[in-house]
């Protein structure tokens, strides 16, 4: 049983961006980063599952954006490469949440510098820009209200509602200094934006191809199930 878990163990790891290496998130060297244990942020983002199921809900989402989309798709191996853009970005958000502020600040000016690159023509004329405030604040606000929402339903249904604008407000800090612009920072702020947004957001083929490649994708449980047959049984 100890290989099984020891397999299993590794897989699950392997989506978090630890396994990229490069950062030390166990051993801070003293330095609580930009937040510090006493913050929500490190609550919310502590739990791996509810994470990876908001994390996979955010992607969803952001696909509906036709300028947000055009830029991952043209720029980004992700439809031959799924896991290894999940891992680079659990990359960026456990290293800006639990590493050191040193770590947090190189992740943080490696993306800015990314974004810089990434520019283009969507398919319906308008031109984007990775880099474009508002485009990052919509990146930002789909992936912290799909992660605020899978903790609650999977891990702390009972945060109270103040810890749950303090957490929005901790966490604009990193969409505003990747250059968002506006970001909400409470739950009736988050709210008003999503209603405001819905109007430029657009389910296509597009959309739907990334849909349907985020449902298709390797998932750990599968992975688990598949270490779990019945002629490995007693072996461990």
């Amino acid at each position: 049983m100890e290989f099984i878990r020891t397999r299993i163990e590794t897989q699950i790891m392997s989506l978090t961006g630890l396994s990229l290496g490069t950062l030390d998130l166990e051993n801070p060297k003293g330095d609580p980063g930009l937040f510090g244990p006493d913050s929500v942020s490190w609550q919310v983002h502590g739990d791996f599952s509810s994470m990876l199921i908001g994390g996979i809900s955010a992607l969803m989402l952001q696909a509906l954006h036709p300028l947000a989309l055009a830029g991952v798709w043209d720029h980004s191996n992700f439809r031959e490469d799924m896991l290894g853009r999940l891992r680079r970005t659990g990359q960026f958000i456990s290293g800006t949440t639990f590493g050191s502020r040193k770590d947090a600040d190189w992740l943080i000016e490696k993306v800015r510098t990314i974004h810089l690159q990434v520019t283009g023509t969507a398919p319906d004329g308008r031109p984007y820009a990775a880099s474009d405030p508002s485009l990052l604040t919509w990146v930002h606000v789909a992936e912290v209200s799909n992660f605020l929402a899978a903790h609650l339903r999977y891990r702390n249904p009972q945060l109270s509602l103040a810890d749950q604008d303090r957490y929005y407000a901790e966490i604009a800090l990193i969409a505003e200094r990747l250059g968002a612009r506006d970001v909400p920072r409470s739950r009736l702020e988050i709210s008003h934006y999503l209603e405001s947004i819905r109007p430029q957001l657009l389910c296509d083929e597009r959309s739907r191809e990334v849909l349907q490649l985020l449902l298709n994708a390797p998932a750990p449980s599968r992975s688990g199930q598949a270490l779990c047959r019945p002629d490995d049984a007693g072996r461990n």
